[in-house]
């Protein structure tokens, strides 16, 4: 009782077990994080009806899919890099993801496209989920 907190000192077993978890669903999201954007880096390659209906109803030139697949998926490659204990490479990697969905988002609202806001908005999470995860050990 000495003023310090058991949820605050790390030392007690119910902190090991909340970082525990916490460090499990930032693991979970970033691997997450990866499938999906190299699922979208696919769609983009192949240029999937989806990606081409998108990019005409927020205005985007088609002639922007490939440039914009590979900004993405050097993201995945950072990302797997990451996991693989490159931390730093993952943590640039995730925050680059995150101004990449943030430029998409906004995409969206300056072409008054909300009904399918949806996909980057969880895009984005994901990759804000990605960065703690390698900023978290990368210091």
């Amino acid at each position: 009782m000495g003023g310090t907190d058991e949820l605050t000192d790390p030392s007690t077993t119910s902190a090991r077990v909340m970082i525990a978890v916490l460090e499990g669903v930032l693991l979970g999201a970033t691997i997450l994080c990866a499938l999906a954007n190299g699922f979208e880096v696919v769609a983009k390659a192949i240029r999937a009806d989806f990606v081409l209906r998108n990019c005409a109803e927020v205005g985007l030139s088609t002639r922007w899919i490939p440039y914009l697949a590979l900004l993405e998926g050097a993201g995945v490659v950072g990302l797997v890099l990451g996991l693989l204990g490159v931390r730093l490479i993952g943590l640039a990697a995730a925050v680059g993801l995150v101004l990449f969905f943030v430029g998409a988002l906004l995409a969206h609202v300056r072409a008054r496209v909300f009904h399918t806001i949806a996909f980057p908005a969880v895009f984005l999470v994901l990759a804000v989920a990605a960065v703690p995860h390698f900023g978290w050990t990368a210091a």
